[in-house]
């Protein structure tokens, strides 16, 4: 690669992924297909921008961690529920057009936001709920249910995985975020591109850039998100999911065509 390339990778995944660290996910809106862009074959570029991801993860997770925020029991459940489901998503082949699941994939992550939108007070403040054998449950299968979608998709999950966090746990957006980042963005990315880059190839001298512009934007956007509080993750949630769900609607019209 060209020295303009290079440089273009890196501003493109620093402001992705600071984008994604103050929404909780939808970094592979901008970075995915700039690697496609750039020439990448489409399975390369995939598994690419998931090992670029996991540094968005330790960007995050060093301001996280400082600010102290992560109760271990919850965040070790949330892992336990979502590995198993990412390793089973890198897997199987789910025999659906991909055009037809691209675009509930769409409808589904703009309902997100466009829902965050009407709900004025969703996850402005923290409370305690569904933490019952029943609840943990309930929450526990969504999660796995979502890990088998961030196992096999190309973007997005980390936003589902946040909303769920907010509307099924009570947790705060800021709160959310912090589990996501962490645990999406280090730990079930990290198995992702473990899986995928043994089935595919990875451009490698792709990404150094990749990484260091994932790590910078992974800790500004978590630093933004606990300096501004609830509202700017909410904002910032909102415009993700529907661009997000814009664009994967917008993609699975013109591969009907």
């Amino acid at each position: 690669m060209i020295w303009s390339q290079l440089l273009l990778l890196l501003v493109v995944a620093l402001f992705a992924n600071l984008l994604s660290a103050l929404a909780g996910g939808g970094a592979g809106l901008l970075q995915l297909p700039a690697l496609l862009m750039l020439g990448l074959p489409f399975a390369t570029a995939l598994a690419t921008h998931k090992i670029a991801s996991v540094a968005l993860g330790v960007g995050a997770t060093l301001r996280h961690w400082q600010a102290g925020r992560l109760n271990l029991r919850f965040a070790s459940l949330i892992l336990l529920a979502g590995l198993p489901g990412v390793w089973l998503g890198t897997q199987i082949i789910v025999d659906v057009p991909e055009h037809w699941a691209t675009l509930a994939l769409g409808v589904l992550t703009l309902g997100l936001g466009v829902y965050s939108v009407f709900k004025p007070t969703l996850g402005q403040s923290s409370q305690r709920i569904h933490r019952d054998p029943l609840g943990l449950l309930i929450g526990c299968s969504i999660l796995f249910v979502i890990g088998v979608l961030n196992g096999s998709l190309t973007s997005g999950t980390g936003l589902f995985v946040t909303i769920w966090l907010v509307r099924w746990f009570g947790l705060d957006f800021t709160r959310a975020v912090s589990y996501t980042l962490i645990l999406v963005g280090l730990f079930w990315n990290g198995l992702g591109a473990l899986s995928l880059a043994q089935q595919t190839p990875v451009a490698w001298t792709w990404l150094p850039p990749l990484i260091i512009g994932s790590l910078i934007g992974g800790y500004l956007g978590a630093h933004f998100a606990l300096l501004q509080g609830n509202l700017l993750v909410k904002r910032s949630f909102e415009i993700l999911t529907i661009l997000v769900g814009g664009h994967l609607i917008f993609k699975a019209f013109v591969h009907s065509l």
